[in-house]
């Protein structure tokens, strides 16, 4: 499927889906309150059949006050890629695991936890993962200061 034929098929059975711009691949913007059901769906329905979570991560869009979840996908039996974004309140950055989707997604979301202080409703052992358990802050938020942190003057 091409990128102009998936990101249609998206945006036709999912209300709130749109395209998202400035990417080098099929992608599309969801919802967060959609963000379950659509992945859901592209995992099982075989037009999509998307496998494989390459990875996800998180932009702190802290002007907007949001931060923008970004998912990856790939079908292993079809060949394509997807990027799936949404944004969440900075304030309260709640959405469901996708771990039992993908099973990889466990350590990806533990990752995101850690370094920007997303939550993840329903993971099965929500913890840091790189930083000590009494770490104070999340060092991937734009507005993360430390006092050993370099500071760059201009």
């Amino acid at each position: 499927m091409d990128r102009e034929t998936l990101e249609q098929a998206l945006i036709s059975i999912e209300p709130g889906i749109s395209r998202r711009s400035n990417a080098d691949r099929a992608a599309v913007a969801v919802p967060a309150e959609a963000l379950l059901g659509l992945l859901n769906r592209l995992y099982q329905d075989s037009r999509f059949a998307f496998d494989m979570l390459l990875d996800h991560t998180a932009i702190d869009r802290i002007a907007e006050g949001k931060f923008e979840l970004v998912y990856n996908l790939y079908s292993t039996s079809i060949g394509h890629h997807l990027m799936v974004s949404c944004l969440v309140d900075r304030d309260k950055p709640v959405v469901p695991t996708v771990e039992k989707i993908w099973p990889i997604a466990h350590w990806q979301e533990r990752e995101a936890f850690d370094l920007f202080g997303i939550l993840y409703d329903g993971h099965s052992d929500l913890r840091r993962v790189f930083l000590e358990d009494d770490w104070q802050g999340y060092p991937l938020r734009k507005d993360y200061k430390d006092s050993d942190m370099l500071e760059f003057s201009e």
